[in-house]
C-alpha cells in the first residue's frame, strides 16, 4: 500500500552526459534542466517501486518544477520525492534537488500505477 510521505532519494553526479549542451537543452556545461527533472521522476519511481502490486509499474504524468541554480561538472546532485496524495492509481508527489545544502529546484511530480503488459500492447 502506497502512503503518504514515502519518499526515496536519488542522485547523480554532473558529468558532460547531463549537461545542458549534450542533451540540447542549453549550450553550457551546467547541468540540463531535463536531466534535473529525470532525477526526480527516478526518485519517484523508486519511492513506491516495492509497494506497487505484481506486473505493474508507474509512469510519468505531468511533472512542474523551478530551476534557481546550476551545478558544475563534478557537483552531486540529489532529488527527493514524497508521496503527497494517492487516489486510485495517481500518485502526487512533492520533489526537489540539491547539490549540498543548495536548493538547485523544487516543484511537483504525478504519476500514475499501470498494468505493464497492458501499457506495453497499447504501442501496437
Amino acid at each position: 500500500m502506497i502512503e503518504i510521505g514515502l519518499k526515496y532519494t536519488s542522485e547523480l553526479t554532473v558529468t558532460d552526459a547531463v549537461t545542458a549542451r549534450t542533451v540540447g537543452s542549453g549550450d553550457m556545461p551546467v547541468l540540463a534542466t531535463p536531466m534535473m527533472m529525470a532525477l526526480m521522476e527516478n526518485a519517484a519511481m523508486l519511492a513506491v517501486k516495492n509497494e506497487l502490486p505484481e506486473g505493474c509499474t508507474t509512469v510519468g504524468g505531468h511533472i512542474e518544477s523551478s530551476h534557481l541554480k546550476p551545478s558544475k561538472m563534478g557537483d552531486v546532485v540529489k532529488a527527493t520525492a514524497e508521496v503527497t496524495k494517492v487516489d486510485g492509481k495517481k500518485i502526487e508527489f512533492k520533489v526537489s534537488a540539491y547539490s549540498g545544502e543548495c536548493l538547485l529546484g523544487e516543484g511537483t511530480h504525478l504519476r500514475f500505477i499501470v498494468d505493464r503488459e497492458k501499457f506495453m500492447s497499447k504501442l501496437s
